[in-house]
């Protein structure tokens, strides 16, 4: 599959995330077991002391890693996450988040992935914020 087409078959899948779509978050590259989204500091996305939620980052890094694994799975397969661990490693109240997630392993019954969240503030420096692992299992596509 050429990466035009595997961006476009991402992206077809991207643009149906209702959370993604009310937080402003965007698809920014894929690549064969890559993917990178960033996701812009706004009130939809704070927790009660101003900074970015935990719940953010983490849906942040589950569906870059979900939709890095999507590029291993079979075409007319989709993937669903069964567990995800994250560590939160910094706060920020400002800037974007940027989310890389990547294929460590994809096998016919689990794909494991792993994701960076990075903070990148006005200046352009960025801080590693969060990391994550993913299990996802491919499942038939529904529509």
């Amino acid at each position: 599959m050429s990466n035009t087409a595997l961006f476009t078959r991402i992206r077809t899948s991207f643009d149906r995330q209702g959370l993604m779509q009310h937080w402003g978050a965007r698809l920014l590259r894929v690549e064969p077991g890559l993917c990178e989204l960033v996701l812009p500091y706004s009130d939809r996305v704070t927790q009660q002391q101003g900074g970015f939620h935990g719940g953010a980052m983490g849906a942040l890094a589950d569906i870059a890693a979900g939709y890095a694994g999507l590029t291993q799975a079979p075409e007319g397969m989709e993937v669903t996450t069964v567990e995800y661990k994250i560590n939160f490693l910094a706060a920020f109240s400002s800037g974007e988040l940027r989310a890389t997630g990547q294929v460590v392993k994809a096998g016919k019954r689990i794909i494991v992935t792993t994701a960076e969240v990075m903070h990148v503030d006005a200046q352009g420096k960025t801080t590693v914020c969060a990391l994550m692992q993913q299990t996802l299992v491919p499942v038939t596509k529904m529509y």
